[in-house]
């Protein structure tokens, strides 16, 4: 793979799926080009040194791992079940989701485990994932059915003794007389991925701008900017409520007995703190979205 600086960073996006939405916005959001019609497979933004792939979620640590492509967006089950060389550089919060074994709901009332998998069948559309799973626990399976689709149907079906899928709400499962058991295969979300040993003077050039781009809009997300006047006799008390990351940011008024204060908090805890910041007695109270920062 080319480390020339003057290459784009290759960088391959879901072209469909539950991820490729959002991670279209935030690459958006990070102020890189995005597809005008959806339909391009390949885009380019010379403007940010940067050439984006459109690929099917399944393939893109594939073309990760291989270097054809410096960087990639895709679920972290995705990465393990492909077995790519590839390694998560970084969590994107979004895409969540668990994978977990389910068998016949009367099996698993009576104490079905992992062990108890040994010299079965087990039906899945992840058969890295779980093949590297049941080797990690000791347990030899006697086949694992890979399918694309409908995996809790396999054991009404005849095709499998157990399946191993996503588990959302468990509705679809208890409809096919199903129950989950054993501890969570993985607890899977949206990741950044990059070649294995891309590191040194293998990093591909942009990565860095690209990761600290993306956490700049992960950390907007989660929080907001309050800018409030208050009184000086209560300007500690405020800023306690409001310490933002490194400090709160305080300037004079006109009125000497009191201060503008400007601080981020976190956006789950906005109303609380607007609540407490006036009843300490601060006016003026705003409240603004950030849209990206650098920490």
């Amino acid at each position: 793979m080319s480390t020339d600086n003057s290459a784009p960073l290759r960088i391959a996006v879901p072209n469909k799926g539950s991820l490729s939405e959002p991670a279209a916005q935030l690459l958006r959001e990070a102020g890189y080009a995005t597809r005008r019609e959806g339909r391009e497979l390949v885009l380019a933004d010379p403007e940010n040194g940067a050439e984006f792939f459109f690929l099917r979620p399944r393939d893109i640590a594939l073309y990760v791992g291989s270097g054809t492509l410096d960087v990639g967006i895709t679920g972290r089950d995705l990465l393990l079940d492909s077995r790519a060389e590839a390694d998560e550089v970084m969590q994107l919060g979004f895409g969540a989701s668990t994978f977990r074994f389910a068998g016949p709901a009367a099996r698993v009332s009576e104490g079905l485990d992992v062990s108890g998998l040994a010299g079965k069948r087990i039906a899945t559309s992840y058969a890295g994932l779980v093949e590297d799973h049941l080797a990690a626990a000791g347990v030899s399976a006697s086949a694992v059915v890979r399918l694309d689709g409908a995996v809790e149907t396999a054991v009404q079906l005849g095709v499998a003794d157990a399946i191993a899928d996503v588990v959302e709400t468990g509705s679809t499962l208890r409809s096919a007389g199903l129950a989950v058991f054993g501890e969570p295969i993985l607890r899977s979300e949206a990741v950044v991925i990059t070649r294995r040993g891309a590191d040194g003077p293998a990093r591909p050039a942009g990565l860095e701008v690209l990761l600290r781009r993306i956490q700049g809009v992960l950390v907007a997300r989660q929080y907001v900017m309050v800018d409030y006047d208050v009184p000086r006799e209560h300007l500690d008390a405020a800023c306690a409520l409001t310490p933002g990351l490194e400090s709160p940011t305080v300037a004079p008024l006109a009125d000497p007995a009191w201060a503008a204060v400007r601080a981020m908090v976190p956006r789950a805890g906005t109303n609380k703190v607007m609540d407490d910041l006036y009843d300490l007695g601060a006016r003026a109270i705003l409240v603004t979205t950030i849209h990206a920062c650098r920490l």
